[in-house]
């Protein structure tokens, strides 16, 4: 080995003695990293996207559509609790939209456009109900049988007969109205009266619903 060689031999030697006696030899040297954070983009998109959800509860068409039916904000993904009292309350109306036809309700039994069907989200399933248009006076007798709205402001889903009994066009999509119980299904299998059960005008829209075949 010349002389050249020897010197860089013996240089490389020495260094890898010191880096032993540091310690780099045995314990490489490591570095963390951290993880990039959420890019500004990216959180702007989920700040856009909750928006989206919050706003997905504005009246726009029918309550039983795709974006107001499927689309439930966290207000309402818990599953209230029933309103046993009778007693009245005041809200927005919608009505299903058509391709609900035929399928099933919350009751088992199948959605008819043109009967007096129609949703709760707090009355029992077997509820019959007056529900009386505020803008027009118009009222119809209905059963709660499936459930529903999942719109933030409105309490009743009506069957598009119905809401064009009492004045809801397709062009509006909804109305405020009074929802006044008539009869209302108890846990016990009791029937408690609601706060319409004395009205004259039930009695005749029973009658024109029996008489016209309306589903009662």
């Amino acid at each position: 080995m010349g002389v050249k060689n020897k010197f860089v031999a013996g240089a490389v030697l020495a260094g890898l003695a010191a880096m032993a006696s540091w310690g780099f030899a045995s314990e490489p040297l490591t570095m963390s990293v951290p993880k990039p954070a959420a890019s500004m983009a990216q959180n702007q998109r989920s700040q856009r996207d909750s928006w989206a959800g919050a706003d997905s509860s504005r009246d726009v068409g029918s309550s039983h559509d795709v974006s107001s039916h499927d689309v439930v904000s966290s207000q309402y993904s818990n599953k209230p609790a029933l309103d046993l009292s009778g007693g009245k309350r005041f809200g927005k109306a919608s009505f299903y939209a058509n391709f609900f036809a035929g399928r099933k309700m919350a009751d088992g039994k199948i959605m008819d456009p043109q009967t007096n069907n129609a949703a709760s989200r707090t009355l029992p399933l077997g509820t019959t109900a007056k529900v009386t248009n505020l803008e027009t006076g118009q009222s119809a007798v209905v059963t709660i049988q499936d459930r529903g709205p999942y719109v933030g402001g409105r309490i009743v889903d009506l069957s598009p007969a119905t809401a064009q009994k009492i004045g809801i066009t397709k062009r509006e999509g909804i109305a405020k109205v009074e929802v006044a119980p008539i009869a209302v299904p108890m846990p016990n299998g009791r029937i408690k009266l609601g706060a319409a059960a004395n009205d004259p005008l039930v009695a005749i829209n029973l009658y024109n619903d029996k008489t016209t075949g309306a589903g009662w």
